[in-house]
């Protein structure tokens, strides 16, 4: 059983978990024996793939009396999300180890996510219900949220954080780096955005690619997998469940009446100590 590492005072370093879903990477600090404030600089610092551990997310858990554990969500630029469904995934299989139970309840900027071991080593999460209200995604003003006034009219959704789901023939022969900054910082987007590009498989199957917001490409979006299930649902292109093909593996995604659940395997890869001279610096 896999047990989280107390987090200790930082003249001692600081622990952390390496874990991904699907090469969608993330540093997990354990804040609840001994809080932690994390600062967008050392945010940044810890992020730093050269220069320090790198991730996509950074996630620091503290106690909380309505749920199992509560997380905190952190981009490698320093800024901060509700949401991320991936690492949500990851750490639920940390609790629920520790916990010696099947289902927990996680508390994120979304709210409360139920969520359970459903056999072979998946674990499924309830992202809960989809934003489709344009001021709560939130957007610049109301608009069609089926096909935004952006070439190619894209779709808005809000899954805690907000995303921009463009459908295009081949979404492998996208240059995200080259389309994806300036779609991130579009106008429409207050708050900037995710972006995803998807083509339909079928009914049941989207092949889906992901710009992040915070600045890079990543293997696999979880939230975004779930924003682009809901979007393609809407256009009338697919089912409610489906499987999201993703460069880092498969994730299933089921819109049922309860939310958005999404199923997948999870990786713990590493222990390991910020060491005190590191932290001192990246203050």
């Amino acid at each position: 059983m896999v047990r989280m590492t107390k987090a200790l005072k930082f003249p001692n370093g600081l622990p952390f978990l390496k874990m991904h879903g699907l090469g969608n990477d993330f540093v997990i600090i354990d804040g609840r024996t001994d809080a932690l404030t994390m600062t967008p600089a050392l945010a940044r610092a810890i992020g730093d793939r050269h220069f320090g551990v790198g991730y996509d997310q950074l996630a620091v858990l503290a106690n909380v009396d309505d749920a199992d554990v509560n997380i905190e969500y952190w981009n490698s630029d320093g800024s901060m999300a509700n949401a991320c469904g991936n690492a949500s995934r990851c750490i639920a299989h940390l609790i629920m180890s520790e916990l010696g139970r099947d289902q927990i309840v996680l508390r994120t900027g979304q709210g409360l996510l139920p969520a359970r071991r459903t056999g072979d080593g998946m674990i499924s999460v309830n992202m809960g219900q989809p934003v489709l209200d344009w001021a709560a995604i939130p957007l610049a003003r109301d608009v069609d949220l089926n096909a935004l006034p952006i070439e190619g009219a894209p779709s808005a959704v809000g899954m805690g954080n907000p995303h921009c789901v463009f459908v295009v023939d081949d979404a492998d022969a996208i240059d995200l780096a080259a389309v994806g900054p300036n779609l991130e910082h579009h106008p429409l987007y207050p708050e900037r955005t995710n972006v995803e590009f998807i083509h339909i498989i079928d009914r049941q199957n989207i092949r889906q690619r992901t710009w992040e917001r915070g600045g890079m490409i990543t293997y696999a979006c979880g939230s975004g997998a779930c924003a682009v299930a809901v979007a393609a649902h809407r256009k009338g292109l697919t089912d409610r469940a489906v499987t999201i093909h993703l460069d880092g593996g498969q994730l299933q995604i089921d819109w049922r009446d309860d939310g958005v659940w999404m199923t997948g395997p999870v990786q713990l890869v590493q222990q390991g100590v910020l060491a005190p001279e590191f932290l001192e610096i990246s203050q």
